[in-house]
């Protein structure tokens, strides 16, 4: 159980609102999509993202160019390098939040509805340690379907993680993480096992 004592009753009542109005807001810009569906022309790979994030994320990234030949949205913040090897899901879109950090040289293989919070770095590629101007090879990264990982979170090279996992914020991910489980930590570690995801198959859009 997370505890949110010290928020203060108003602080929290102010922030469900806010949370109520974005969701208004998605709701409203769904119901215009006839006007702006042709910003989907420019992401062939945001299937499932909500256009409101599209359009937030459109001029500086397709107009500004700040990770411009990404195919889906990514906030002017982050940085995706060789965007050519990574694939995604519905409703995937790695960057889209600020500040992350994805380097898929080795490949980065990832599923349906990926959450990432701000800040999240995928490193697909290491530097040698006796020159630091080699990458060593390594598998590509795999991430499942339905995943959380938690804001500030580095997933290395070569690992997989299952589906229906949650990573908790400040997580290093070294190894392996299997399905259905949360898991923290640095390095990152299995606490206990995860119930079944009952929010939208992406899957099946």
């Amino acid at each position: 159980m997370v505890s949110f004592g010290y928020i203060s009753d108003k602080k929290w009542e102010t922030s469900v609102f806010m949370i109520q109005d974005m969701e208004k807001l998605k709701n409203r810009v769904e119901r215009l999509s006839f006007i702006f569906s042709w910003v989907r022309l420019f992401y062939p790979k945001a299937k499932g993202i909500p256009l409101l994030f599209i359009l937030y994320l459109f001029v500086p990234q397709k107009i500004f160019r700040f990770n411009g030949s990404v195919p889906w949205p990514v906030h002017f913040t982050s940085r995706i390098l060789f965007h050519k090897n990574i694939k995604v899901g519905n409703n995937s879109a790695p960057g889209m939040t600020a500040n992350g950090y994805v380097q898929a040289r080795n490949g980065i293989q990832i599923g349906s509805n990926l959450r990432m919070g701000p800040g999240v770095g995928l490193i697909s590629a290491n530097h040698k340690e006796d020159d630091y101007d080699i990458h060593l090879k390594a598998p590509p990264i795999i991430i499942g379907d339905n995943v959380w990982i938690g804001m500030n979170s580095v997933v290395l090279s070569g690992v997989t993680i299952g589906s229906n996992v949650v990573i908790g914020a400040n997580s290093l991910v070294t190894k392996n993480i299997p399905s259905n489980v949360v898991a923290v930590g640095n390095p990152c570690r299995v606490i206990r096992e995860k119930k079944c995801y009952k929010g939208i198959d992406y899957t099946r859009l």
